[in-house]
């Protein structure tokens, strides 16, 4: 899926595909919400000595793959809490693996969050007991992917724009639209690369926000039924210009080096990555794009509670997250992370640039509920946007 590991990482990305200022939780009340029934902690109590992580690679790092890499240890020596965590692939993988109960805590994409959500799978979280929040940019805090009905579910991790990269030999001019993917991706006919996944459509519906603003489209992730058609119809007319969809960041990389792919979405670790020499460049076009923000959220069920807000807390520090979101090669959400980063590395990523970051659509399940606030149509749901992209790929 969208996460991988840079490329200084490959060989550990390869093997694992195959706090201390917290006490813990105690059981709270319940009352009537989304997270079907649950509500958020109340005070801390007591650590159970582990807890459970399930997470992207490289997000949950314990020197096992690199000895250099560990971010893990410090938290387990400060709280007592001992980790065991298991890597995921995409965020559907995500979803199914977190209804086992197996897990305590999960790094979850916007794509999947509010499934989590609305499965009661995850349950709020009460971010007062979580001093590190206050860190955290106050852009990535309650956003439509990490909190519903004016409650937090979770803490923010990274963050990062789903960019368009063109081989700068070909395409020429320097675009400024999405056109050179869409109306005029005829002119690179089978060497066009997309994101390979049913949130791509949002990607669509992005540039047929400005294209096409009789559709009315106000949220890429809030497509009525005519507007879901409409983003079904642009994708299936760049199918014919699509050399390949991609989910392997190596082979998108790959690509590019070799020109089989002159154009196309990119993550900025991507082009960061490429090897010295590669005609190409990453840049924001005129309609915007679309992006990620990751949240660490707590199941509902929980056998570990206590530990999982420790995690919460501790992962959202400037040291650990600053680590974390470098090694993997993407903004920090915590705002003096950059301080534990190398020289350049928050620029390299905008880190902070609530004007970039505002030009970013952050991945959001979509629901029926229109998560642009429209009530008098219903909205499409994840499930008819899958069934929408096996349509598109045929």
């Amino acid at each position: 899926m969208k996460h991988t590991m840079p490329p200084t990482r490959r060989r550990a990305a390869l093997a694992l595909l195959a706090a201390a200022s917290l006490a813990a939780l105690t059981a709270c009340g319940t009352s009537g919400g989304s997270s079907g029934g649950e509500t958020a902690a109340t005070e801390l109590g007591e650590m159970e000595g582990a807890v459970s992580i399930l997470a992207w690679p490289g997000y949950v790092e314990d020197g096992s793959n690199d000895p250099a890499v560990d971010w893990v240890t410090p938290f387990e020596e400060q709280t007592g809490c001992q980790v065991t965590s298991k890597t995921y692939g995409t965020s559907d993988e995500a979803f199914s693996l977190m209804k086992t109960g197996d897990y305590d805590v999960v790094a979850a994409s916007g794509d999947a969050s509010l499934r989590l959500v609305a499965a009661g799978t995850v349950a709020p979280v009460n971010t007062d007991l979580i001093p590190n929040y206050a860190g955290v940019y106050d852009f990535l805090k309650m956003q439509s992917w990490n909190s519903v009905d004016g409650v937090s579910y979770g803490v923010p991790h990274g963050y990062g724009a789903n960019l368009l990269m063109y081989n700068t030999d070909v395409v020429t001019p320097a675009p400024t639209s999405w056109d050179v993917v869409f109306d005029k991706g005829s002119e690179f006919q089978g060497k066009v690369t997309a994101y390979d996944s049913p949130i791509y459509i949002a990607d669509a519906a992005m540039y047929l926000m400005t294209h096409q603003p009789d559709l009315g489209i106000e949220n890429p992730y809030a497509l009525d039924e005519e507007q879901l058609a409409a983003s079904v119809a642009l994708l299936k007319e760049q199918r014919a210009n699509i050399g390949e969809y991609w989910s392997d960041y190596l082979k998108t990389i790959q690509s590019f080096e070799s020109g089989d792919t002159v154009v196309g979405t990119t993550w900025q670790v991507i082009a960061n990555s490429l090897a010295e020499g590669t005609p190409a460049a990453v840049t924001v076009p005129s309609e915007g794009v679309t992006g990620w923000s990751d949240t660490w959220m707590i199941a509902s069920a929980a056998k570990s509670p206590n530990c999982a807000y420790a995690w919460l807390d501790y992962i959202a520090s400037p040291e650990a997250n600053g680590q974390a979101t470098e090694y993997f090669g993407e903004a920090p959400s915590n705002q003096a992370a950059c301080e534990f980063r190398s020289e350049g590395s928050c620029e390299a990523y905008h880190a902070g640039d609530a004007d970039y970051a505002s030009k970013i659509w952050y991945w959001s399940t979509p629901i029926a509920e229109c998560l642009d606030g429209r009530t008098d149509v219903q909205c499409t749901d994840y499930a008819a946007w899958t069934t929408a992209w096996q349509e598109i790929k045929g």
